[in-house]
């Protein structure tokens, strides 16, 4: 009597699919679609998914940084760069521009990201909104001391560090309201800045204008995003200000420093 042989597995046959891994990803390519993000409605409308099923994966998402949620809307985060290697350079100003735009529009202000790097203050990018168009960018560097991001940065640099920056950056006034002393300028702790109150100006740097900034810190890296407004919109700065604090998500840090 011959064996009993047991017949192989069809090659061609239907692989067991995980229908909330597909779901999954079905969200995470309509977001992909939105550069400047998307609703919740929006993707679970794309998807064709319950509100609430999209609900419970976009929290999924956003918690293992596949997605990044800003205002109400989703975009894609930083571990899908991962998936193919370093983001890009490209890919993550594009980012980071979005982000910056997001916050322009919900705030409906300037805004600016600007880090301190390789010893100088730096303005990485900005962003105007309608009746608040951004500052001439002429004098940043050398006017770290007068405006809101610039004081901010100057804040949370070491005492060294600050020296050499006033040292070949002298706190010229550039108009009648511009700090002239080093010892007015504010400090700030590098070890939880973000507890700190937003770093203000009022025509310091610019007149006409007026800016608020927070502190972003990673590491030995240091950052501030801030706003600006004509004096005419001054009395929003504050709830503005308070407003941007609580925006600056671990996923906004991750973009910003990644670049």
């Amino acid at each position: 009597m011959s064996a009993t042989t047991t017949p192989p597995a069809d090659a061609d046959a239907a692989p067991t699919l995980i229908a909330s891994a597909r779901r999954a990803l079905r969200l995470l390519e309509a977001a992909a679609r939105y550069p400047k993000g998307a609703t919740a409605k929006q993707l679970a409308r794309d998807t064709g998914l319950a509100l609430g099923t999209a609900y419970h994966l976009l929290r999924t998402l956003v918690h293992d940084r596949y997605l990044e949620r800003l205002d109400g809307h989703y975009l894609t985060g930083p571990a899908v760069s991962g998936l193919t290697g370093r983001e890009s350079p490209v890919a993550g100003r594009e980012r980071l521009d979005r982000l910056l735009t997001l916050l322009s529009d919900e705030l409906s202000a300037a805004v600016y990201f600007a880090w301190y790097r390789q010893g100088e203050v730096d303005l990485v990018a900005s962003v105007p909104a309608p009746g608040a168009p951004v500052i001439d960018h002429r004098n940043f560097r050398a006017g770290a001391h007068a405006h809101s991001a610039g004081k901010t940065l100057l804040a949370l640099m070491s005492a060294e560090e600050r020296r050499s920056h006033l040292a070949r950056y002298p706190m010229v006034p550039l108009t009648p309201y511009t700090l002239r002393e080093p010892a007015h300028l504010p400090l700030l702790p590098r070890q939880g800045p973000q507890r700190a109150a937003p770093i203000t100006q009022y025509q310091e740097y610019a007149l006409g204008t007026a800016g608020a900034a927070v502190p972003i810190v990673a590491g030995n890296g240091i950052a501030a995003v801030s706003v600006s407004l004509p004096m005419a919109q001054a009395h929003r700065l504050a709830a503005i200000a308070a407003q941007l604090r609580t925006r600056l998500s671990d996923d906004f840090v991750a973009v910003a420093f990644g670049l």
